[in-house]
């Protein structure tokens, strides 16, 4: 290909790149980095050819065929580490031929797409597997509230109430700034209301706001009057009352869910720390999956997928580099397992049209276990040529595999066949809960890929091994933890909440449901999901996975059941009544306890001698388990166990 100019990424001697843009030439191929303007590099192509042809005694190009060479032509922005292709959304084929001919030139992982805010470059992309190439870098919830905390900053030694953008140079105001700037002396108040009022109307080198408001649904009028505000005609007393009114005015006319100024209210941190790290063209997770929790906010870290055309299996190029490079920078990239995963599912459904896998590194969990061990789940996203729309799927692997018992030092033989028991033992669980009504995923798939042993174990290293993996349907809604402050707010959704809750609970109870490292309960802890209705409230509550079911088997509820307050205590700021909170929650625990007992006594034999044909082993089989379990919910007295919980809650 000719180039005009420098190379991708030239610098002079500074260290300065030497040209910003770039135009790439499809009709005929080229490509010019020249200094100017893209129309001005399209002149200079044009140029080119026409002194090429003279010069071999060919006439100029007509008007028609100079027409064609800008019509197939792409503009490139050039950015420290990325060659950044601005496509016509209307035209993504021009583009993707763009991306093959740069990637002659440079690695994928450094090219990238600007546009991607239009759901037809998303698309385009997406169905090429490649939703890596769009979404912005995971952080973990605890470097979100850091990284919020962090970019407070304050204006001439003032107070931190602004939010610092670094990317755009852009500080935010919220309500709550507007009530701290009220909390200030007069002389303190007056300085930073104008100082405010005149960076609204300023914009910074980048061309961006010095000042704006937060968050971006923020009407206009409050913008409007903030700046036509006459401060210097206003006394203090005036001043202040103004200033009291604008943060009333404002807080209330955002959504209810982003009115609570916390990190520990999920939408507020999401959509702050969205703000405060946005770029141009950045796409979002909810934007490449429609209807995600907010739990997913940057936790999911898209790699590279794959599509299927002509019944053909096609891999993401970036493998075709990393396996003939063995680059270090991409394995964490090219993950194996899902290269497997991808081969597996395309075993299985024969008609995917294109699949994207995402790894979720982090517990999603408000208070994650400590010291436990944790296998990456995946989201799976892929189209069939039936579905009208992709689907989503969670996957994660089994905890304890032939890997994990060969790493404990086991024989390949021993490995197996406890592999194969703790396989039986997590689908056995999930019928115990079935059994006791746990509303659980409906249907969940269970398979296994072969991948080659790399683990501690020496004497087994390079052995072909089983990795067993379950997979389920995303399930819509909110996990119980992640639920808005603002919402509960609401006396309808509440009490709905908490009626929904203490079913769970009591059913939680009985299956003895805790860590199996650290003892802890695990209730309320992003396992609970809560589906919401049309009219907004609660409408229904599924138990997303039954991890740690049947651990606690051998304490009775009487002295297992303090820990089910926290779900009141962790709510008593936010709900108006919380008497009436915790009464709906006490009674629909008392309530769902006594129902299961009885559904058990009603149906005995069904119950016991559903693990008939299992060993039974006092040292912790499912079947003793189940027997053990079954023992305890027939001799309690649900009345009284809700009374501990009762007391445990006022306590």
């Amino acid at each position: 290909m000719k180039i005009l100019g420098e190379k991708i990424f030239a610098r002079d001697e500074a260290g300065n790149l030497v040209s910003r843009v770039g135009t790439l030439f499809l009709r005929t191929p080229g490509l010019v980095t020249k200094r100017g303007m893209h129309a001005m590099q399209r002149m200079m192509w044009l140029d080119e050819i026409n002194a090429c042809r003279e010069a071999q005694g060919l006439p100029r190009m007509t008007r028609e065929e100079e027409d064609l060479e800008l019509e197939w032509s792409v503009d490139l922005v050039f950015s420290e580490d990325f060659v950044l292709i601005r496509p016509d959304p209307d035209h993504m084929d021009k583009a993707l031929m763009a991306d093959d001919e740069l990637q002659k030139m440079v690695s994928k992982r450094k090219i990238r797409f600007l546009n991607t805010h239009s759901a037809k470059v998303r698309n385009a992309l997406r169905a090429h597997g490649e939703n890596w190439r769009m979404a912005r870098s995971p952080i973990s919830q605890d470097d979100m509230a850091r990284q919020i905390e962090s970019s407070k900053v304050a204006i001439d030694g003032y107070e931190r109430l602004y939010y610092y953008n670094h990317a755009t140079g852009t500080r935010y105001l919220t309500p709550g700034s507007c009530a701290g700037f009220e909390k200030l002396p007069d002389e303190a108040l007056r300085y930073q209301m104008k100082t405010a009022q005149r960076l609204l109307s300023s914009r910074n080198r980048f061309g961006m706001p010095e000042v704006d408001l937060f968050p971006s649904t923020t009407p206009i009028d409050i913008k409007q009057s903030m700046k036509a505000l006459d401060i210097d005609s206003l006394d203090d007393k005036a001043l202040r009352e103004n200033v009291r009114k604008t943060y009333l005015d404002w807080k209330m006319s955002i959504p209810a869910d982003l009115r609570e100024e916390s990190v520990d209210n999920f939408a507020w941190r999401n959509e702050m720390s969205r703000t405060l790290t946005v770029g141009p063209n950045e796409t979002s997770v909810d934007e490449l999956i429609q209807g995600l929790s907010p739990e997913f906010y940057r936790q999911i870290e898209w790699l590279p997928g794959a599509r299927v055309k002509n019944g053909q299996l096609i891999f993401d190029s970036i493998w075709d580099e990393f396996i003939r490079t063995h680059d270090p920078e991409l394995a964490p990239l090219c993950d194996h397992r899902v290269r497997l995963l991808i081969f597996d599912f395309l075993r299985l459904f024969s008609d995917i049209e294109y699949i994207n896998i995402g790894r979720i590194a982090h517990s999603l969990a408000r208070d994650p276990e400590v010291g436990t061990r944790r296998n990456p789940t995946y989201f799976i996203q892929f189209k069939t040529k039936t579905s009208a729309n992709p689907v989503a799927y969670m996957l994660r692997f089994q905890k304890w595999g032939t890997k994990e018992h060969l790493d404990d030092g086991k024989d390949l033989l021993r490995a197996m066949l406890e592999a194969n028991e703790y396989s039986d033992y997590i689908l056995d669980r999930r019928l115990m809960c079935q059994q006791l009504g746990m509303k659980l995923p409906v249907r969940v798939g269970f398979s296994e890929l072969t991948e080659i042993y790399r683990g501690s174990n020496v004497q087994y290293r390079g052995t072909n091994i089983k990795t067993c993996y379950i997979v389920r349907a995303y399930e819509h809604g909110i996990a119980s933890d992640k639920i808005p402050p603002a919402r509960l707010r609401n006396p309808a959704f509440a009490l709905k909440f908490a009626q929904l809750m203490g079913e769970a609970a009591a059913l939680d109870l009985i299956v003895g449901r805790r860590s199996t490292e650290t003892k802890e309960n695990l209730f309320d802890k992003h396992y609970e999901v809560i589906q919401i209705g049309e009219d907004g409230l609660p409408s229904g509550l599924r138990v997303i996975d039954h991890a740690g079911s049947f651990v606690n088997y051998l304490h009775s509820f009487e002295d297992s059941v303090a820990p089910y307050a926290n779900f009141v205590k962790r709510r008593k700021d936010f709900v108006s009544d919380v008497k009436l909170f915790a009464d709906t929650y006490v009674e629909a625990f008392e309530r769902k306890l006594g129902e299961v007992q009885k559904e058990y006594r009603m149906r005995k034999v069904a119950f016991d001698e559903l693990f008939v044909h299992r060993p039974v082993d006092v040292g912790g089989s499912g079947a003793y388990r189940w027997a053990k379990t079954l023992e305890r919910l027939d001799q309690c007295d649900p009345q009284a166990v809700a009374a501990i919980l009762r007391t445990a809650i006022e306590a």
